[in-house]
């Protein structure tokens, strides 16, 4: 089980709403409209995938680095811990890219 899954359908709807207002700025284009009002649209869109990928962030770590720090066998506990916060600092940098 990921630590998203008690916020699952959370995460569909918000991406659910983020499908449909790229649709729109796609229909936006299709229709000439004016640049800014596309570019607002565009903002609006990339700050809702990045409020996504912040809370997978905050569920990554919540779930996956502490149950990584819970690991019983010490001698796996550091490399788990390792591991979990690697992944969670490359995908930090790749939201920063």
């Amino acid at each position: 089980m990921h630590g998203y899954s008690e916020n699952k359908d959370a995460y569909l709807k918000r991406l659910r709403r983020v499908e449909g207002q790229v649709r729109g700025i796609a229909k936006m284009v299709d229709e000439d409209k004016y640049c800014i009002d596309i570019l607002t649209q565009v903002a609006a869109v990339t700050k809702a995938l990045h409020a996504v990928s912040l809370g997978l962030v905050e569920e990554h770590i919540g779930h996956c680095v502490v149950g990584a720090a819970s690991e019983p066998n010490p001698d796996l506990r550091a490399e788990a811990i390792d591991v979990k916060v690697k992944e969670a600092t490359d995908a930090i940098g790749r939201l920063l890219r």
